[in-house]
């Protein structure tokens, strides 16, 4: 059985995204851009849904302009009901029940799942239970009224048990959590 790793970058009032904010928040840094290299040069089957594709579709990638595949050489499933096509090489649009299909790609594949971005697609892997690890990339900053959404909004509560952490360039927190699938303490 395959592990997935859900991957957000998030705010510290917990957003993943903001209106006004650049790429990483405005927060790059080398430490930062060597983290993401490392770990996207491992195998991997990355999930994302429509919106998270279509925006790093929109962004200039490594190798080229607008519409280049910003992680080149990694397998990448888009769940989507109205996409058909994508212009990534090593991508696949899949139109399946996104919970069926993760499914079976935990059970029959080879390689671990991760997710980058896609918040509608990261809830409903929380609401099933099938994260294996939550990432939680946070950023020192309060997005405030020009967050587009909360990271967590509609998810059901979870106890999560630390598994790592460590900093970025001095602030940026990388915190790895796995679900124990406890019920929370409660007063």
């Amino acid at each position: 059985m395959q592990t997935l790793t859900v991957d957000v970058f998030v705010s510290v009032d917990g957003y993943a995204g903001s209106a006004t904010s650049p790429a990483y928040f405005g927060y790059d840094g080398p430490m930062l851009e060597e983290w993401i290299r490392e770990e996207m040069a491992g195998p991997q089957l990355v999930l994302m849904g429509r919106r998270t594709y279509e925006a790093l579709a929109g962004l200039s990638g490594e190798t080229g302009g607008a519409g280049t595949d910003p992680v080149p050489g990694v397998d990448k499933v888009v769940f989507s009901s109205t996409l058909k096509t994508v212009s990534w090489q090593d991508t696949r649009v899949c139109q399946d029940d996104l919970i069926s299909e993760v499914t079976r790609l935990k059970s029959e594949g080879h390689v671990p799942l991760r997710t980058m971005g896609s918040l509608s697609v990261v809830r409903q892997l929380l609401e099933a239970g099938l994260v294996d690890r939550l990432r939680l990339t946070t950023f020192p900053l309060l997005v405030g009224e020009s967050g587009r959404e909360p990271l967590f909004a509609g998810v059901g509560s979870a106890d999560l048990e630390l598994v790592s952490h460590h900093d970025l360039d001095g602030r940026v927190l990388v915190m790895e959590y796995r679900p124990t699938g406890h019920a929370i303490p409660r007063a």
